[in-house]
């Protein structure tokens, strides 16, 4: 890939372009291409987990607890939310299996007859009734019971192909979206549901982040199968690995979704005032933003930047898959902006939560 200013979409952008070395961030200054130098204050780092698993307590999953919390730790995995079938029934096993290098949160999946939905961070022994739809208008009691209890309230697969899985619910009783989830039904890592929830997604921002009334996007595998956790993770900027410093990380959509392990991507908006990354909110004064989305593990994927005018900017990684993407922009310009990173087939890679600009001038 080559580097300099050409890399500037905008040419009144007046902020120098830094060189790229091509070698990927960890040859540099930070530690970590999804940490970059100067981002996160004192305390704060990134975490990768899944958000989504079942053991064999679930229908048609085939590993113990045991298995999952190996295989989470071979994929390098910070954590993982258990997410049984309507059941508490594994809860005890689950939370002995939480130590320094893994964090066990407890969830559960509630399949209902109108759409799945996730509840993270319940208490142990706490089972979210699961039998109702959309007819019955209980689902605002069941949310605010997890709620109370402290937890997320997720929107599951919201276009799932099968009889329950379509996702009928009003969205906005709910924290998040599951944008993507993984492939236990299917070879492909990213399929046409997925596809379908990241375009409902991306097509609310534009009229809820200006009222502060977005949904942070996450990613999961949904794993049932051997080899399938990881794929994809949501990695979130927390000040500690605790169920409580996760959850508010998610809930704030301080996060982005990588299809595995391997992918790492930094992404930052910057300006007189400072920087933000996903889920923040930067102070522009009015003045020129500068927008980065380093990326690593992509070989021949597509950057593309995205603000509430549509897809503004794209630039092509090379052979080995590292890369840097600069675009200038400002608040009048853009409400927000954020960063799709996809395999040269289409298929997602990453993708992180909008940066919002704020400090528009006045005309």
């Amino acid at each position: 890939m080559d580097t300099g200013d050409h890399l500037v979409a905008k040419g009144r952008c007046s902020i120098p372009a830094a060189p790229w070395s091509g070698r990927g961030v960890k040859d540099r200054e930070a530690s970590s291409v999804s940490s970059p130098a100067g981002l996160a204050a004192p305390g704060l780092r990134w975490y990768r987990g899944d958000l989504h698993v079942h053991s064999v307590y679930s229908h048609a999953a085939e590993l113990t607890p045991e298995q999952l919390a190996s295989e989470a730790r071979k994929a390098r995995l910070d954590f993982l939310v258990t997410t049984e079938h309507n059941s508490a029934a594994a809860h005890d096993i689950w939370r002995s299996l939480s130590s320094d290098d893994l964090l066990v949160i407890l969830g559960q999946e509630v399949t209902t007859q109108s759409g799945h939905w996730l509840a993270l961070g319940i208490e142990p022994g706490q089972v979210v009734d699961w039998r109702y739809g959309v007819r019955d208008e209980v689902i605002e009691e069941h949310v605010d019971a997890v709620h109370r209890s402290g937890g997320v309230c997720v929107v599951a697969h919201p276009y799932a192909s099968y009889r329950t899985g379509r996702f009928l619910y009003p969205f906005e009783d709910f924290d998040v979206l599951e944008v993507w989830n993984g492939s236990w039904k299917s070879d492909l890592p990213w399929q046409a549901d997925n596809e379908a929830a990241l375009r409902t997604w991306a097509q609310g921002l534009a009229a809820h982040l200006p009222l502060n009334r977005w949904r942070p996007s996450i990613g999961s595998s949904d794993t049932h199968l051997r080899g399938q956790i990881g794929s994809p993770q949501t990695v979130v900027l927390a000040e500690e690995l605790s169920a409580a410093a996760i959850l508010a990380g998610i809930r704030a959509g301080r996060c982005w979704i990588a299809g595995s392990a391997g992918v790492e991507l930094a992404f930052t908006a910057s300006a007189t005032a400072g920087a933000a990354g996903p889920g923040e909110r930067l102070r522009t004064d009015g003045r020129l933003v500068e927008v980065r989305a380093e990326v690593q593990g992509v070989p021949m994927g597509e950057v593309s930047l995205h603000t509430d005018r549509g897809t503004v900017h794209c630039e092509s990684l090379d052979a080995d898959g590292s890369g840097a993407v600069r675009w200038c922009t400002d608040a009048n310009e853009s409400a927000f902006v954020r960063v799709e990173v996809r395999h040269r087939d289409g298929a997602m890679a990453a993708l992180a939560n909008p940066v919002t600009l704020a400090g528009r001038r006045r005309t």
